[in-house]
């Protein structure tokens, strides 16, 4: 049976009122092709090549590119090939299988290559369970939170990726209007994004230091205002909304206009470096960005794990009842009645997941005591440090990295996975380890964290576009946890090959090395507090502390967290995009059923211009790495075009910067007064 010209409920994206139910596009008493032989091999085929391709060009180019709407495409179009069109769960799993691939790669990329920059043994064998390890710990770790985050939780988290992407499935499916729709915003949005990120038409940061007036005040008192003109990320605002997007901004400025200026006040004085990882760098000689990843960062990154001990408070009774069931269904009696569980709501069973949480615990164990830390003294303590500190963090940063994806479609697992390498140094140290095998030890248990919690986020979002299609979790499950082995042995195989033709390291052999930049400073976090160098422990603290006293007063505290971690550039367009929803919406002026009409066009322009943007960023990385050259193995012939990369080199200057100030406010006017254009459909 076909699913065709379905469309998204209009309760999809609010909250439900009392007694109210929301029904997804395929019912849950509806059985529609799901797990088929070819959603999975296509699925598959895809965790394959996109791997591969986000591995390459996540180390080359300096950029992991999201997958799922890309693959969410193709999936729509592959499905019209076939004699049998592709049904949408079909195409959901597709994207879900596939999607595995970025997520993996996400995790690897800011770890693994640490492991080569410090010369530390490395084998494929590693490298793959590394990534396995970590992927299906983020799956088994999600699945008691799924019903919170995805049912619970509906219309209170905006899930933007989860958005864009099931609009994309949807549209593709419906046809007509809302196609229409979605692949203009797309061509719009992309085109507008390529011409930066490629062509170099005009810049892509805007700064205050572009005005002159402004000028002064950035340089005398860094207090400077900074914005991305990306289409794809104005898209995100708009369907993050008005309130959240609010609350982030505030911790952003919180970080840009308060403590970046007061650091840079009080510490112009100084004489002497303020802590070993300002790595010799007076803070007379910082600018605001300097300032703030040096020190206002990392109070962000205690504000994140103190919002992620909050977010377990918050939600232990949930996780205690979903792993209390799995212990039932253990160890317990069978139960005289069967309860049925409707399809839509049917995960893998809590006996399988806390099955596989100990299978997974055993070959952690087995895998740090042989291969990592076999030939030290007392392995079996230390091994069992090592198992806890995995198991430990990932649980506590899972809601953390679940919420923030729902929140703001970023998950800010990089602050997650320096706060777990600092964490298990200072465990490893304290326990006698230290050394190249500490070192060792510390970034594979920091590989296996940030995979894990890379892979939370983006299965959080598989999720939700199931709920909101209709698809099966079991299905999803088994199929996210088929597709990060795939891409786990696709990754490990690439980084090793980009390790012989690239390297790491400057070498006489590799004198060009990757830059691999989250890496190296992964790599400088281990060896300096291998060495005993002190953690800055003190800013942690206070963004641990201003988080405590704003949850006080009812802010809520991730994405204000989210906000202070995260770039100004990245904030202040979400501020942008809510902003446009909000008046979006007041321009029906309380016409109920003309405000939903034109929210729902809004959002889909709002998802054109995130998967137009995905997709170019896509294309564009593929023709900058074509464009640096490169050598055919077994030919030994050499490649090189330049294909217009940075044809029109206005990427810098201030006539550049006002240049995007200008289009962007065109852009955004697109945005809104196309969105008013829809009509109560009779």
């Amino acid at each position: 049976m076909e699913t065709t010209h379905r469309t998204l409920p209009e309760n999809a994206y609010r909250k439900l009122e009392a007694g109210e139910t929301y029904v997804p596009v395929v019912p849950a008493g509806e059985r529609v092709p799901e797990w088929t032989f070819r959603s999975v091999s296509v699925g598959l085929v895809m965790a394959a090549v996109f791997s591969a391709a986000a591995a390459f060009l996540g180390f080359k180019v300096g950029q992991v590119f999201e997958a799922a709407i890309p693959i969410a495409i193709l999936a729509v179009g592959l499905g019209m090939v076939f004699r049998r069109r592709s049904t949408l769960l079909e195409n959901v799993i597709i994207q879900s299988i596939g999607a595995a691939s970025g997520l993996i790669v996400a995790g690897s990329i800011f770890t693994i290559p640490g492991l080569f920059i410090l010369g530390l043994p490395v084998n494929l064998f590693k490298l793959f369970l590394v990534a396995l390890l970590g992927g299906i710990l983020g799956v088994l770790f999600l699945i008691p939170l799924r019903r919170y985050f995805v049912r619970d939780m509906h219309g209170d988290l905006p899930f933007p990726e989860a958005t864009a992407t099931t609009e994309v499935l949807v549209a593709g499916e419906a046809g007509g209007k809302q196609a229409k729709v979605l692949v203009i915003a797309a061509t719009v949005g992309g085109l507008f994004d390529f011409s930066i990120i490629h062509f170099s038409a005009f810049a892509e940061i805007f700064t205050t230091r572009s005005v002159p007036i402004l000028r002064g005040l950035a340089e005398k008192t860094r207090l400077v205002f900074r914005l991305d003109v990306l289409a794809s990320i104005l898209g995100l605002g708009y369907i993050i909304g008005l309130r959240y997007a609010a609350v982030i901004c505030a911790g952003s400025f919180v970080s840009w206009f308060l403590l970046v200026p007061l650091i840079g006040y009080f510490g112009g004085s100084l004489a002497t470096p303020l802590g070993s990882f300002a790595q010799g760098k007076l803070i007379a000689q910082m600018d605001a960005l300097t300032v703030f990843k040096t020190y206002v960062r990392l109070i962000g990154i205690g504000g994140i794990a103190c919002a992620g001990l909050l977010g377990i408070l918050r939600s232990w009774r949930i996780v205690v009842s979903a792993f209390g069931l799995g212990f039932r269904e253990l160890f317990g009696k069978k139960a005289t009645t069967l309860t049925v569980v409707d399809r839509t709501d049917r995960d893998i069973s809590m006996k399988f997941v806390l099955g596989g949480l100990a299978v997974l615990a055993v070959a952690m164990f087995v895998f740090f005591a042989t291969g990592v830390l076999g030939d030290q003294k007392r392995p079996l303590l230390l091994t069992l440090i090592a198992v806890a500190v995995v198991l430990g963090i990932s649980f506590l940063f899972t809601t953390v990295a679940a919420q923030a994806t729902a929140t703001v479609g970023s998950n800010p697992v990089s602050g997650m996975t320096l706060m777990t390498l600092i964490l298990a140094c200072v465990v490893l140290v304290n326990a006698g380890l230290s050394g190249p095998s500490g070192m060792l030890a510390a970034l594979l248990i920091g590989g296996v964290v940030c995979t894990a919690l890379s892979t939370v986020g983006g299965f959080v979002t598989d999720l939700k576009i199931g709920y909101w299609t209709g698809a099966t979790p079991a299905v999803q499950e088994r199929s996210k946890m088929l597709g990060s082995l795939v891409a786990a042995l696709t990754v490990g195989s690439v980084i090793l090959l980009l390790n012989q033709v690239y390297g790491f390291v400057e070498t006489p052999q590799t004198p060009s090395p990757l830059p691999a930049p989250q890496a190296n400073a992964m790599a400088t976090v281990v060896k300096v507090m291998l060495s005993k160098e002190p953690a800055p422990w003190i800013l942690y603290g206070v963004g641990a502390l201003l988080i405590l006293a704003l949850q006080m007063v009812k802010v809520p505290a991730l994405p204000f967290a989210l906000g202070m971690y995260l770039p100004l550039e990245l904030n202040t367009p979400l501020l942008a995009g809510g902003i446009i929803a909000h008046f979006v919406a007041k321009s029906a002026k309380g016409n109920t059923k003309l405000e939903q009409a034109r929210n729902n066009r809004g959002t889909l322009i709002a998802s054109g211009f995130i998967a137009g943007g995905a997709v170019m960023g896509v294309v564009a990385a593929l023709l900058k790495w074509m464009s640096q050259g490169f050598t055919l193995p077994y030919f030994q012939w050499h490649v090189k075009a330049d294909l217009g990369v940075d044809l029109l080199r206005n990427g810098e200057g201030t006539s550049s910067e006002l240049f995007a100030l200008a289009l962007y406010l065109a852009l955004a006017a697109y945005m809104f007064f196309d969105a008013k254009r829809a009509k109560v459909e009779q």
